[in-house]
């Protein structure tokens, strides 16, 4: 498990995504939930920062990505191929595209889950995270 170093808090920051482009978006947020933002970073060391995100389905997109832009999964069974458009994802489950975006974003070991964790997704202008006392962040 890693360890904290002694002397570092987490830091809670506030992004409002209204207007933003998904992938700027992204990108931002993965540098700061991977701790790389801050000059005693150390991939092994368990300081990573928390993000709450406001306006988690308000981000704006390029071209025409609402229509082009396809997700897949597969359900593992034969002819199993799902496909859903962007458009359709952020009308079924509004936060799962930011979050597929930055998941895709941190490193692929053992500690994304965590670092997965500590982004908190929400679709309206206010956040129930007041009392960690969050800073605003403008990206």
């Amino acid at each position: 498990m890693p360890k904290q170093v002694a002397g570092n808090e987490r830091k809670w920051y506030v992004v409002d995504a209204k207007g933003k482009t998904l992938w700027r978006l992204a990108t931002s947020i993965a540098v700061i939930l991977k701790w790389k933002n801050k000059v005693d970073y150390a991939p092994h060391v368990d300081n990573w920062d928390n993000v709450i995100v406001l306006n988690a389905n308000q981000f704006a997109v390029t071209w025409k990505k609402m229509e082009d832009k396809i997700y897949y999964s597969h359900t593992w069974y034969l002819g199993g191929l799902k496909e859903i458009s962007l458009g359709r994802l952020l009308e079924k489950k509004p936060t799962m595209a930011l979050k597929n975006a930055v998941n895709g974003m941190l490193p692929k070991n053992k500690l994304r889950q965590k670092m997965i964790s500590r982004l908190k997704l929400v679709v309206w202008t206010e956040h129930e995270y007041k009392a960690q006392q969050p800073e605003e962040l403008s990206l």
